[in-house]
């Protein structure tokens, strides 16, 4: 049955169905997609449009189509515009008081907090993009101390997490922040509950079947918020037994009824399997799932086929080349390795320059 889960949820996610022709469209869709990982991140909202190119991912960021902040968990999310206010409003919250303890540490309380907040409304109004760098030096100029290292870090991310601040385009390789009231126009507010509702039914439609402690782990939410939001949506959810477990999907969740073959090469923190608090479902062939489920904070990327976990591979650039390196940690059926290099050559095509594809 763990093959209907990976079944389901790669058709959720536009993995096996239908694709959206931008970036933007992806993201409102999935409601947020992790994104520490930059470039990993563009590759994964590309593989579920028609054919997007990192240079176009690029340029939905730099217009602020799609924004880069904190949301949801501690962690970097793309985001969009119509989106930001009302998940900020929502999950915030409970990210602070996460991040409460460190704060204290930092001795970075709320009088700082608005200090900081006043400075950066000041010198980014007008349409002003700035580095971090930049950030701390107007900080420190304004009195704000010890504006470095993980305080100056903490101070950013209370800045997203209050609507002041959010990702600008890139300046060469550089971040740049913006301010949230320029880079997206208020949008109408939701209470709640209406929030709650919102974000329960976009997490369910594309990555069912889900328990409620999954959407909880991904929201970032408490379980029983996760439960009273599958509450607020009553007759459109369903409830699956899979394996003595109980699931939960949207009715009109997308699913194919056929069996289909497919392979992917999915970046690190993808929401195929970030998105789940338990990710055993993609490890049955090759009975392990520490690749993405380990303490490590720095997953690797991941190679499935059919939606299940087979190896993991890495990016390296030579020259004009990207060099792919791919490690099976499982046997490889020829029209299973056929389709995997197939997927190193659209990832190639992503990046638009020729890829030398390397098996360990």
């Amino acid at each position: 049955m763990h093959n209907e889960i990976c079944r389901r949820r790669l058709a959720g996610q536009f993995l096996t169905t239908v694709k959206l022709d931008t970036g933007a469209e992806v993201v409102r869709a999935l409601g947020a997609v992790q994104a520490q990982d930059y470039a990993g991140a563009k590759w994964g909202v590309a593989q579920r449009t028609t054919g997007r190119t990192d240079a176009e991912i690029e340029r939905e960021l730099e217009t602020g189509q799609i924004l880069r902040t904190h949301v949801l968990r501690p962690t970097w999310h793309f985001v969009v515009p119509a989106d930001i206010r009302w998940m900020l409003e929502l999950t915030g919250p409970r990210v602070s008081a996460v991040m409460a303890p460190v704060n204290r540490r930092l001795e970075l309380d709320r009088a700082v907090h608005r200090r900081a907040h006043r400075v950066f409304t000041k010198v980014l109004t007008g349409g002003n993009c700035l580095t971090r760098g930049e950030l701390a030096t107007h900080l420190t100029r304004a009195g704000v101390s010890g504006a470095s290292g993980q305080r100056l870090g903490h101070l950013m991310l209370q800045a997203e997490l209050d609507g002041v601040v959010c990702s600008g385009p890139r300046r060469d390789k550089q971040f740049t922040y913006a301010l949230l009231d320029e880079r997206a126009p208020s949008a109408p507010s939701l209470t709640r509950d209406e929030a709650l509702a919102e974000l329960t039914r976009r997490y369910f439609t594309r990555r069912s079947p889900a328990t409620p402690r999954d959407f909880a782990w991904w929201s970032g939410l408490t379980v029983t918020d996760a439960k009273r939001g599958i509450g607020l949506l009553g007759p459109m959810l369903e409830r699956l037994t899979i394996d003595d477990t109980d699931y939960w999907a949207t009715a009109d969740a997308p699913h194919l009824t056929r069996r289909t073959f497919s392979a992917h090469l999915l970046p690190n923190y993808d929401e195929y399997f970030i998105g789940f608090r338990d990710r055993s479902a993609i490890g049955q062939r090759v009975r392990d799932t520490s690749s993405v489920t380990g303490g490590n904070a720095l997953i690797p990327h991941v190679i499935v086929v059919n939606g299940e976990l087979v190896g993991l591979w890495r990016r390296a650039f030579e020259k004009e080349c990207v060099v792919v390196s791919l490690e099976l940690h499982a046997s490889l059926a020829p029209r299973e390795r056929d389709r995997v290099v197939a997927e190193v050559r659209r990832f190639a095509k992503f990046l638009d320059r020729p890829a030398d594809v390397r098996v360990a």
